[in-house]
């Protein structure tokens, strides 16, 4: 009976230095879909709270840069609550703003620009970060 109350209390803290353990996630977004938006702000608020230690990159491309433009967003007011997190950023693929006629002067505060959001994404995964495609159906 020891033998099984030393292995479970074994289990349970490498759960819970697992649930602990700092990470590193960049969220993919492409859809226009503002329910995909409003998922994206939920998710990565909840985690930056639960994970202080831990960093998220929010990245958009295609049709999804509205979603970072002042007059488009429907989001705005959360990307300005994450932004204010250490842990949280926010960038928009440089190419899609071309595509889309999205000056840098109409993103919101705290949003940075890569020239491609692809490549932020595969940098970001071949330097150990995971990854997470946010879509809703």
């Amino acid at each position: 009976m020891k033998k099984y109350f030393v292995l479970m209390l074994l289990g349970l803290s490498a759960i819970a230095y697992g649930q602990n353990k700092p990470v590193k996630i960049v969220f993919d977004v492409t859809s226009k879909d503002t329910l995909t938006h409003q998922a994206v702000l939920r998710h990565v608020n909840g985690m930056a709270t639960s994970y202080p230690n831990s960093n998220f990159e929010v990245v958009v491309y295609g049709a999804a840069v509205s979603m970072f433009v002042k007059d488009q967003s429907t989001v705005s007011k959360d990307i300005e609550t994450a932004c204010t997190k250490k842990n949280v950023s926010f960038v928009a693929c440089e190419q899609a703003m071309k595509r889309h006629n999205i000056d840098k002067s109409q993103l919101l505060p705290g949003v940075v620009t890569v020239p491609d959001g692809i490549l932020e994404i595969v940098m970001k995964q071949g330097e150990g970060w995971g990854y997470i495609k946010e879509a809703h159906h």
